[in-house]
């Protein structure tokens, strides 16, 4: 018999992971009332959730509902200062999310991966790595498959997560094997009240981790360097700026592996992936295979043979001397700056989307000394053209659509156009992807005869 047996489960949220959810607390015998703020009309397959007895709150979220729960359970997006939620969590009621959850029913050890950016390519990188060496691994989070469903089986070898600081937020025991902080950038202001807010919650991933436990760090960050000097788990780093004594290095050429006395050279031009950026998510992804005893050479082949995800500095086109670079899933200023970093001048940038409170500063540098064009669409427009409008030629667009067309007529041979927002895509868009494949096809559709 579950713990969950007979008890009153709200699960705030319909969406993916909240329906994830649901399945996961009806197999447990758990009493299941799922709650959104949509009309139960928008809500997938609600008739099918009736017949199976739960409960919907729709539109939500009742408080007498949620007052009266043995236990609360939340997607990521919601935030845990909702009016509703926080009532309920003040008399008493317990609230975990999803990640937590799940983290309690699962026996393999855990690769947890957190950061800016890059968590999505290197937890990509670390399955590779473990499928490569015979493992049988989950990977998912916040990646795409919510971590609950890796409780359906039970012979994992290993979990792969991707784990968002909205998910640590509502963590309590959550307790990776190896955590994994990439970076550190301004993001999500939208939710956070400041910075502050943003790192407390990413640095919840070390909270429960002991001296048997180990984290993997960015020596190069000075954030994450400071703040996680005085961890209680093992601390091993990489560095993109020369090799380290113990851990994962760079000397311009070769990826340098020092541990227990022994050291293994991985020469980087094997790589499919390009840009310094994929360089550290490498380093990153080789570390707890390697400490766990993945032999070095079915590590790298494995992430030799990676060729990068989806709407992630994916080249679209070649078209009349011009390279197009769908970056739908840089969306924040951070990831702009690295993808900008990887690409030579001269740059026709497309940026904009729903603007996520964050400080445009750190594009200046690279915006006056590789764009040559700067191409604005959606709700943050003006933030972005008021700090960055004056270092080079800007111009508004309407949509995506218009703003591909501008670009194929302003971008002269040689250079390249780059779509990195820097910023969400719910103004115009359900979601990066679908930002970036309406991009793809604008791109697809544009004459080969020349634009100039």
């Amino acid at each position: 018999m579950s713990v969950y047996t007979g008890q009153r489960i709200v699960i705030i949220g319909a969406g993916k992971t909240g329906l994830a959810l649901t399945d996961f607390f009806l197999a447990r015998g758990a009493r299941v009332a799922l709650s959104d703020r949509r009309p139960a009309a928008q809500v997938p397959a609600a008739a099918e959730l009736v017949a199976r007895g739960v409960d919907l709150d729709c539109p939500g979220h009742d408080a007498t509902l949620l007052a009266a729960a043995d236990l609360i359970a939340i997607s990521p997006g919601v935030a845990l200062d909702m009016p509703e939620l926080a009532a309920a969590m003040s008399s008493g009621v317990p609230v975990l999310g999803e990640v937590e959850i799940a983290a309690r029913e699962l026996q393999a050890p855990m690769v947890a991966i957190t950061g800016t950016n890059g968590k999505s390519t290197t937890t990509t990188l670390l399955g590779e790595v473990f499928g490569a060496w015979g493992k049988r691994a989950f990977v998912g989070g916040n990646l795409g498959t919510p971590l609950i469903e890796a409780t359906r089986c039970d012979d994992w070898d290993w979990i792969v997560a991707e784990i968002s600081s909205f998910q640590l937020e509502a963590i309590d025991r959550f307790r990776p094997r190896y955590g994994l902080l990439l970076n550190l950038t301004e993001d999500h202001l939208d939710r956070y009240p400041d910075m502050a807010g943003y790192l407390a919650a990413k640095l919840r991933l070390f909270e429960n981790m002991t001296a048997t436990d180990v984290a993997v760090i960015n020596l190069e960050d000075p954030l994450v360097r400071q703040l996680t000097a005085n961890l209680p788990c093992l601390r091993i780093g990489f560095s993109s700026r020369g090799p380290v004594e113990a851990g994962m290095g760079f000397d311009g050429r070769h990826l340098i592996w020092r541990w227990a006395g022994r050291e293994t050279r991985f020469a980087v031009q094997e790589l499919r992936l390009k840009g310094l950026h994929n360089i550290e998510n490498v380093m990153a992804a080789l570390i707890p295979p390697l400490l766990e005893g993945c032999p070095a050479d079915t590590a790298w082949r494995a992430v030799c043979a990676f060729a990068g995800l989806d709407h992630r500095m994916v080249l679209v086109r070649q078209l009349q001397g011009v390279d197009w670079f769908n970056d739908s899933k840089g969306t924040n200023v951070g990831s702009v700056v690295k993808s900008l970093a990887g690409l030579p001048g001269s740059v026709t940038l497309i940026a904009g989307g729903r603007d996520k409170g964050g400080d445009y500063a750190p594009l200046v540098e690279p915006v006056a000394s590789k764009v040559a064009h700067l191409i604005l669409i959606g709700e943050a427009a003006d933030r972005i053209e008021q700090a960055l409008g004056t270092l080079t030629h800007t111009v508004r667009a309407g949509s995506l659509e218009d703003a591909v067309q501008l670009a194929y007529r302003l971008t002269d041979p040689g250079g390249a156009v780059l779509l990195s927002p820097g910023c969400s895509s719910f103004d115009m868009f359900r979601s990066y992807a679908e930002r970036g494949e309406v991009f793809m096809r604008a791109v697809g559709e544009l004459p080969e005869e020349a634009a100039h």
